[in-house]
């Protein structure tokens, strides 16, 4: 099969498309998928450069979250059948031709939604439901401040909160990012590098958010807690500003506020009749339109390394899919 394999830890220049065996036959409960498209996103970034919690040693075959055709089905697998389309989670592997996986890190794809869309789904609308539903409790007429808007988390969050009746305060870096944002639904989007507290709380009437969706940490976060309802929620997806905060109680003191993390592996691994209800949900709002991925970039599978820069660059909006 064909492969895109990360030969050494590093960059791009250390993805090399190559003839590689096919798996073998899957062993019970397990699938084999022809994989037509596969997300790229930010974790790939890491975990080629041997960053992830997760590091598999070189050569690897990068890529977690993908859909396709199955192809051969397993023993013990009664839910799926030859020929049936799903999205899959691999660990990583998606960056081929052919996966294998497990048939519970599948799901059919609901009618209406392209392979395309199916192969970026899960993972952006699992961490957004799972985040502002269940750990957020989101409600409607909620302000939510969602920060990394633009982002594949970050769309997927803001509709999420607008199904939900919520009102949707965006940050993005760009004129281009912020309009993609309003186009998503949010209500508002602003540049917050130079500040944001003045601005969320003048467009709260003076409250502040209710909650906060932070997927980039640092000095966002702290900004972040200035500017809290109280009672709010501030939820802890990531650290794309490079580095963790280092958190003022005071401010979550004064204000009677939460500062939760939100881990969607974590959830499927310890709780996994909630991750099940995440699962329902989103595969129920797909199914009806309410959640559609945003695509800003396809690129064939031979150029997963031009997929890899465009993330570093900064330059996808919401998700960039590798096809074929």
């Amino acid at each position: 099969m064909k492969a895109v394999v990360c030969t050494a830890f590093g960059g791009p220049e250390v993805l090399a498309v190559q003839e590689v065996a096919d798996p073998p036959p899957p062993g019970a409960g397990e699938v084999q998928v022809r994989i037509l498209a596969r997300g790229a996103q930010y974790v790939d970034v890491l975990m080629l450069a041997g960053k992830y919690q997760f590091r598999p040693e070189p050569p690897f075959i990068p890529g977690g979250e993908a859909a396709g055709e199955i192809v051969v089905v397993g023993p013990g697998v009664s839910e799926f059948k030859v020929g049936d389309k799903v999205m899959s989670r691999h660990s990583p592997g998606a960056f081929a031709t052919l996966g294998n996986c497990t048939a519970s890190a599948c799901a059919k794809v609901p009618a209406g939604m392209s392979i395309e869309e199916a192969a970026i789904f899960r993972g952006a609308y699992t961490t957004a439901w799972h985040a502002l539903v269940q750990k957020g409790r989101l409600k409607a007429g909620a302000w939510v401040l969602v920060h990394g808007a633009a982002g594949g988390i970050g769309i997927a969050a803001i509709q999420v909160a607008k199904i939900y009746g919520a009102k949707v305060i965006a940050t993005a870096s760009t004129e281009e990012k912020r309009a993609a944002c309003l186009a998503q639904g949010a209500d508002h989007a602003i540049d917050y590098r130079e500040g944001f507290r003045d601005t969320v709380k003048e467009l709260t009437g003076g409250k502040g958010a209710d909650i906060v969706y932070d997927p980039i940490g640092a000095g966002v976060f702290d900004e972040s807690t200035r500017c809290l309802n109280w009672g709010a929620r501030i939820l802890i997806l990531g650290f794309l500003g490079g580095a963790p905060a280092l958190a003022k109680t005071n401010h979550l003191l004064i204000k009677g506020a939460e500062a939760v993390g939100v881990r969607i592996g974590g959830l499927a691994e310890f709780q996994p009749d909630m991750y099940a209800e995440v699962m329902r949900e989103i595969l129920r709002l797909g199914a009806e339109g309410k959640l559609k991925p945003h695509i800003s970039h396809r690129f064939p599978l031979e150029q997963a390394a031009d997929a890899i820069q465009a993330i570093i660059d900064r330059k996808v909006i919401g998700k960039a899919v590798l096809v074929g």
